[in-house]
């Protein structure tokens, strides 16, 4: 039997999701299990900070632990630089504070509370003064993709026929419908989250781990071993096969 790794799909501030999924990894691999998180710790839920001090903490520990950049993530630590900067993927009136993609409460959960009245740049400068840097260097230290001899996982997909090695950064981050539509065999099986589904949903040739946490729902999580897969539930594993 191959030695099992876990995967974790966008955990959007919801600590307690995060808590709950790590316990259910812990009973089925043991507390040094290897685990992928695809991102998107932050925005939208309540527990920003918190998710972050528990990724940090473990990976502190020495836990084989693989944090993956998200588009979520990428913004806040742009946000966090001196002189904050836009994604320019989004549109021009679509700002990381912007209660749709949910870093005000993301600040919240670091005490960091504001007004639509209020300068960004006293918002940033509460900021600057509030969140961690140790917060801020976990982000930026996140890598883009990790990958085994059957599985290669990314935040949002890849684009296909570009080498895994070659992706850039922002299909890593961000590519949706050409990804999503492609049913080529890329060499080896996708493991993303991104992009919300009603649940964790095997495609063939990808898997989405965006079960939705950032709106409320239970967080995805899935065990590999080599590219046979199984969803993690209070009772146990489920097979996880391709939706017809």
């Amino acid at each position: 039997m191959r030695n099992p790794i876990y995967a974790i799909g966008d955990i959007h501030g919801q600590h307690a999701e995060l808590l709950r999924v790590l316990a259910l990894i812990e009973a089925d691999g043991g507390a040094d299990a290897e685990i992928v998180f695809l991102g998107d710790y932050t925005d939208r839920g309540p527990q920003s900070a918190a998710v972050l001090d528990t990724l940090i903490a473990g990976l502190a520990q020495g836990k084989p632990w693989h944090c993956l950049k998200g588009n979520h993530d990428r913004m806040f630590s742009w946000f966090m630089e001196d002189f904050p900067r836009h994604d320019a993927y989004l549109p021009v009136y679509l700002y990381w504070l912007h209660e749709r993609l949910g870093g005000d409460t993301t600040l919240a959960s670091y005490g960091v509370k504001f007004t639509e009245t209020d300068r960004q740049t006293a918002v940033h400068a509460l900021a600057k003064a509030t969140v961690p840097q140790a917060h801020v260097d976990f982000l930026n230290a996140c890598a883009l993709s990790f990958q085994t001899d059957d599985l290669f996982f990314a935040h949002a997909g890849i684009r296909g026929g570009v080498a895994l090695d070659a992706q850039n950064e922002e299909d890593l981050l961000w590519i949706r419908k050409e990804f999503h539509i492609d049913r080529r065999d890329h060499g080896k099986l996708v493991v993303h989250g991104h992009t919300p589904v009603k649940a964790v949903t095997h495609y063939g040739n990808r898997i989405n781990l965006d079960a939705g946490a950032g709106y409320g729902n239970p967080l995805g999580v899935v065990v590999f071993e080599g590219r046979d897969c199984w969803t993690l539930t209070d009772q146990g594993r489920v097979a996880l096969a391709p939706a017809e």
